[in-house]
């Protein structure tokens, strides 16, 4: 996770406009919007889960003429004014009035209308005069700008309907999830000499969807969608959890590109980041002067190693915003899922902390009590209601059950990253050859405990920044050799069990490490090495989708059986992969060596014949050009404890995969 700077942000934003592209279009409320005793008290239980549609900035219709409704929780204020664009920034035209014990403010503004800036200007108890966002806004100033800016997410002509039936009726469990990962503003840079260079939501789904049909992702996951003010931080410290960032666009052109891939059958994931939040001063922290988002002992509101504020979960309103957020990306943009960013930092109230940054638990553990029951208490509301919406943990310990179910003491996640894997995945593939033998275990122990979650198979951002080196410059050896050896892994890592995620770029084999200021390297594929790589994981992802196999049993050993586990000697690994049918199984054979292996026999289930589907080593994939049968037989010779078995001529860094 990428750190932010902390940008001062205590004066009003200018009066004159500044953000991308102001609406022409003014709102249409039909009916009134108003906040009443039955919303603040359900928002004071944590259990308001439409609170987004009370508070923020909403059009509204009072004694027939239009404009914003404006609500904020400010318990500890003791005034609070809406200062915007519409008002000439002023700090006592339009004070708010306070609706009761729970400390809502409300205020209806007539003859607002839509590209509105403004800001609620909170008068703290000490006397302090705070401009802060809105925590509700759905949209935001440009950036470095930092006020909200008032919309109508109301009236999207949405052209999805057959994709939200198809979700809610299927298990993602037994689906194949193969996910794009990917950071909008350095997927690609506009030609159009400016210094960002963003595509709009709507020029980039132009070109993610065409990209993605052709290369079979079933989703993609989106980074730093949630509005943040500091490129850097890739989207990790949020500042706007209601609003697409208006870096790319307004909302509705939001709404555009996932009507865009739903209508192509991709799926869309979001980023979501309830671990901290930034300390920028118009973002949530001591948001009316005191803490009301974060926890006010910095022991346990406070990360030192990232310079953010962690929320307190324990708070009913707080879970409320949260658990709301969820539901808002769900019900207003149509999102798919959420990935869940450091959960483990969540979980344990020492992490990445030292001695006396801490406080224990009421038992005197590290276990952060009030995180687990948000945890469950979000699953339960968002997965109890919309089964085929996906929550997916990105937690790298041993933590136990975190996708088990809540009445039986889980944390009710769909999936979670299988972090262990891919440690121990990239420290075996970095190795030279020669050494591999003495890893070999480490590519062997994930399946030892693959029944234990719902695992992803992360090769995420995190893995190709900060000097760690791009997915192919891990790879030992001289560069035909990285490319090979990024074919074979590729393949162990689509054979074996669990969903799938790759970071835009490593699918033709980016060779520089991502950066967020640059777009991927794409003149690559004007390179055979590269062509080859993005030609060999469309047939990966190709093979992945139509075969039950290779995803309907991900996290039982029915859908899995080891060849051969132990051949260290030649680094060599075969396995099976199965139906719940029990039809069209597939077996994969890997050499993890430079070395050609002639005659290398390979134990099998069945005696019958193998049908080869895939050889990694194909020159149309960049390869040496090793043809292997199109067919073998299986002989009636035992090997490694199975009846049966077939003999290959292994290619060097080699994959091969049969169906049968």
């Amino acid at each position: 996770m990428a750190r932010t700077s902390k940008t001062e942000a205590v004066k009003p934003p200018k009066a004159e406009r500044t953000v991308r592209e102001k609406a022409v279009l003014q709102p249409q409320p039909s009916e009134r919007v108003f906040i009443s005793e039955a919303d603040q008290y359900l928002f004071s239980q944590g259990t308001h889960y439409d609170i987004y549609k009370k508070l923020g900035a909403h059009p509204s219709v009072e004694d027939g003429r239009k404009g914003f409704y404006f609500g904020v929780w400010a318990p500890n204020a003791v005034q609070v004014h809406v200062t915007g664009s519409f008002n000439g920034w002023s700090t006592d035209a339009h004070p708010m009035e306070k609706l009761g014990p729970v400390g809502i403010w409300g205020l209806f503004i007539p003859d607002v209308g839509e590209g509105e800036m403004y800001k609620f200007l909170i008068t703290a108890q000490d006397g302090r005069k705070l401009y802060k966002a809105d925590p509700f806004a759905n949209y935001a100033e440009y950036r470095p700008g930092t006020a909200s800016v008032t919309t109508d997410l109301s009236g999207f002509d949405w052209k999805d309907e057959k994709w939200m039936e198809q979700r809610d009726q299927k298990d993602p469990r037994k689906e194949p999830i193969a996910i794009y990962e990917c950071h909008i503003g350095s997927f690609m840079k506009h030609p159009d000499g400016t210094a960002e260079g963003f595509y709009s939501y709507r020029q980039f789904a132009d070109r993610i969807v065409e990209y993605l049909k052709e290369m079979k992702y079933t989703h993609v996951e989106l980074m730093g969608i949630a509005e943040h003010p500091f490129d850097g931080s890739w989207g990790y410290q949020v500042t706007g959890y209601y609003a697409p960032t208006s870096r790319y666009g307004m909302p509705k052109d939001f709404m555009y590109l996932v009507n865009a891939l739903h209508r192509a059958g991709v799926g869309v994931i979001l980023d979501w980041v309830p671990a901290h939040f930034a300390t920028d001063a118009h973002g949530l922290g001591e948001f009316d002067g005191q803490c009301i988002f974060e926890h006010p002992d910095p022991r346990l509101g406070e990360h030192p190693d990232w310079g953010t504020k962690i929320f307190n979960y324990g708070k009913p309103e707080v879970k409320d915003f949260l658990i709301a957020n969820v539901l808002y990306w769900l019900r207003e943009f149509h999102v798919d899922g959420i990935r869940v960013d450091a959960v483990a930092s969540m979980l344990y109230l020492d992490y990445g902390k030292r001695d006396g940054q801490w406080l224990p638990n009421k038992y005197g553990g590290n276990k952060n009590l009030e995180a687990i029951e948000f945890f469950r208490h979000m699953n339960s509301v968002v997965r109890g209601t919309y089964p085929g919406f996906m929550t997916i943990a990105e937690e790298s310990t041993a933590w136990p059950n975190v996708t088990g179910e809540v009445g039986d003491e889980g944390l009710g996640f769909t999936f979670k990253w299988n972090m262990g894997w891919m440690h121990d995945f990239c420290e075996y593939m970095k190795l030279d050859p020669i050494y591999r033998k003495g890893d070999h275990y480490g590519m062997t122990f994930a399946m030892s405990y693959n029944e234990s979650e719902k695992y992803i198979l992360p090769l995420s951002h995190d893995e190709v920044v900060h000097l760690k080196c791009s997915m192919v410059n891990k790879m030992p050896g001289y560069q035909i050799d990285k490319y090979a050896n990024l074919r074979v892994g590729y393949t162990y890592m689509f054979g074996h069990a669990g969903k799938k995620l790759l970071f835009m770029g490593q699918e033709f084999g980016q060779e520089r490490e991502w950066s967020e200021a640059r777009e991927l390297d794409w003149f690559l594929l004007g390179e055979k090495c590269n062509a080859g790589m993005k030609e060999y994981v469309k047939e990966l992802l190709r093979i992945y989708r139509k075969y039950p196999a290779m995803y309907q049993l991900d996290d039982s050993w029915a859908g899995f059986e080891w060849m051969n586990a132990d051949d260290k000697e030649n680094s060599v690994f075969s396995f099976v992969r199965r139906s719940a049918a029990g039809t069209n199984s597939i077996l994969f054979v890997l050499n993890m060596t430079p070395v050609k292996r002639e005659g290398y026999r390979v134990p099998v289930p069945k005696k019958k014949k193998y049908r080869l589907l895939l050889n990694s080593d194909q020159e149309r994939f960049g390869g040496w050009g090793n043809e292997v049968p199109a067919e073998v037989t299986a002989e009636k010779i035992s090997c490694n404890g199975h009846d049966a078995s077939i003999t290959l001529d292994l290619p060097p860094y080699g994959a091969l995969v049969y169906v049968f």
